[in-house]
C-alpha cells in the first residue's frame, strides 16, 4: 500500500511537470530578450518590446531619441508559441512609410524569441525530471521509469512541432529578406537617378545660356544687315561707308564672329555629354537584357564609374589596372550593382585625398577584381561580420547594412566569392573571385 501511495505521488510530481501552465516569464528571462530588442532597435527601429497573451508589455527597449522622431507607424509580429499555444507576441515600431521593413524586424524577433523559449522550455524539462528523479527513492524510480517513456514521446512530439514551426519562420524570414533586398535595390536606384539628374543639368544649363547669348547676337545681326541695307538703299560713298563701319563697330560684330564657333561647340558638347550620361546609366542598369549576357566586366566597370561621378569626392584618384579578359556569361546589372556597392563603401570612409585601385586579372580558371582603397580600414573584430545583413558601423538612419550583404547574395549566385580584408599599406580591400567554369 504505501508503495503504490509512492508511485502515486511520483505520478503526480511528474504529471505536473510536464503539464504545467507556463507563461512567457516562466521560461525566459529580461536578460536574454532585452538584447533581442536592442538589436532591432540598431537595426533602424524606434522601439521593440514582448508582450504576453493578454496584451500586457513585458519587456521593451527604445532608442534614445525615439520621442523626437517624426511620424512612425507600429505592427505586431506572429504569435510566440509555447508547446503549441500562443503566449505573446513581438510590438515593433517605426519610421511610417517602412511598414516592410518593420515587418521584416518583428518576423525576425519572433523566431528568435520562438527558439529561446523553445530551448528553454527543453533545458527546464530535463533539468527538472533529473531532480525530480534523483530525490526519489528505488521504488519510485520504477514507477518514473514508466512515466520518463511516455514524457519521451512527448518531448518528441514537441521537438517535431518545434522543427517545423522553425521551417516555418525560415520561410517567411527569407521572404522578409528578400524584400529588404528589393527596398535596398530600389534605394540605390533612386540615389543614381538623383545623380544622374544633377549630372545632366550641369551641361544643360550651359547650353541653354548659350543658345541666349546666341540669341543676342543673331539680334545684332540682323539689325545689321537691316542698316547695311538701307544704306545701300541710297547713294554710297566715303561718309555711307564710314556710318557702316561705324555701326559695325558699335555693335562689337567681329567678337561675335569670333565668338558664334567657340558657342556652337561648347554646346554641341553638352549634348554629347548628356547623351553619353544616358548611354551610361542605361548600360549599367542592363534594363534591356533579359537572363544572362556575355559581357566584358572591364567596360561594366567603367560603366560603374561613370554613373558614380556625384559620389566620387571631389580631387579623388581613381586607378584602373585592368588586365585582358574574356567574355563573361552573367547577369551584368547585378555585378554592376557589386560593383557599385564596393566603390560607395570606399567612397564614404573618407573624403579628402581619397584614392581607389580597381585591378582586373584572369588566374587559372577565375576572373579575380580586386578593389583597395587608402581609408582607415576595416576593424579587425568587425571582419568577419561585414556582410551580414543590417550589420553596419554607421549612425542609425544611414545605412541599411545591406549593401555587402548583397554583394556576397550577388557573387555566390554566380559561383564566387567575395573576401574583405585590409591591405598592408592600410586601407580596406575587397577581392571578388569569379570563375569562368560556372559561368
Amino acid at each position: 500500500m504505501e508503495s503504490r501511495q509512492t508511485s502515486n505521488a511520483s505520478a503526480n510530481r511528474l504529471q505536473f511537470l510536464v503539464g504545467e501552465e507556463r507563461g512567457l516569464r516562466d521560461v525566459i528571462s529580461e536578460a536574454e530578450v532585452l538584447p533581442l530588442l536592442r538589436g532591432a532597435v540598431r537595426a533602424g527601429a524606434f522601439a521593440a518590446a514582448l508582450a504576453d497573451a493578454e496584451g500586457k508589455v513585458l519587456w521593451s527597449h527604445a532608442a534614445p531619441d525615439a520621442g523626437e522622431q517624426g511620424g512612425s507607424a507600429g505592427l505586431r509580429g506572429p504569435a510566440i508559441l509555447l508547446e503549441g499555444e500562443p503566449v505573446g507576441s513581438v510590438l515593433v515600431k517605426g519610421e511610417q512609410g517602412r511598414e516592410e521593413f518593420l515587418k521584416g524586424i518583428a518576423v525576425m524577433l519572433t523566431a528568435a524569441v520562438n527558439l529561446l523559449v523553445g530551448s528553454n522550455l527543453k533545458r527546464m524539462l530535463t533539468t527538472e525530471i533529473h531532480t525530480t528523479v534523483v530525490n526519489q527513492s528505488y521504488e519510485e524510480l520504477l514507477e518514473t521509469n514508466r512515466k520518463l517513456a511516455a514524457s519521451e514521446a512527448r518531448y518528441r512530439e514537441l521537438a517535431e512541432s518545434l522543427e517545423i514551426k522553425v521551417e516555418e519562420r525560415t520561410a517567411e524570414l527569407k521572404k522578409a529578406l528578400a524584400r529588404l533586398l528589393q527596398q535596398e535595390k530600389l534605394a540605390s536606384v533612386g540615389q543614381l537617378a538623383a545623380g544622374i539628374a544633377h549630372e545632366i543639368n550641369n551641361p544643360m544649363g550651359f547650353v541653354t545660356s548659350n543658345i541666349h547669348t546666341m540669341q543676342k547676337y543673331l539680334a545684332r545681326f540682323v539689325e545689321m544687315l537691316q542698316f547695311s541695307r538701307d544704306l545701300v538703299a541710297g547713294a554710297p560713298g566715303e561718309a555711307e561707308r564710314e556710318r557702316f563701319a561705324g555701326k559695325w563697330r558699335q555693335l562689337k560684330l567681329d567678337m561675335v564672329l569670333a565668338d558664334v564657333d567657340e558657342l556652337v561647340s561648347q554646346s554641341l558638347g553638352g549634348a554629347e555629354r548628356v547623351k553619353k550620361i544616358v548611354a551610361d546609366l542605361k548600360g549599367f542598369s542592363h534594363i534591356d537584357d533579359l537572363g544572362e549576357t556575355v559581357a566584358d566586366l572591364n567596360a561594366e566597370l567603367d560603366r560603374t564609374l561613370a554613373v558614380l561621378v556625384h559620389e566620387i569626392p571631389p580631387g579623388a584618384e581613381i586607378v584602373r589596372e585592368y588586365g585582358t579578359l574574356p567574355g563573361f556569361s552573367c547577369r551584368a546589372g547585378e555585378l554592376c550593382q557589386v560593383f557599385l556597392n564596393i566603390i560607395v563603401n570606399a567612397c564614404q570612409a573618407r573624403n579628402a585625398g581619397l584614392r581607389i585601385v580597381i585591378r582586373t586579372e584572369l588566374s587559372g580558371d577565375a576572373i579575380v577584381i580586386a578593389f583597395t582603397d587608402n581609408g582607415p580600414g576595416i576593424p579587425q573584430e568587425f571582419l568577419p561580420r561585414v556582410f551580414e545583413p543590417f550589420f553596419t558601423t554607421r549612425p542609425v538612419g544611414q545605412g541599411m547594412g545591406m549593401g555587402l550583404a548583397v554583394v556576397y547574395d550577388v557573387v555566390t549566385a554566380h559561383g564566387g566569392t567575395v573576401e574583405a580584408g585590409n591591405s598592408p599599406e592600410g586601407g580596406a580591400s575587397f577581392v571578388v573571385r569569379l570563375p569562368l567554369s560556372s559561368a
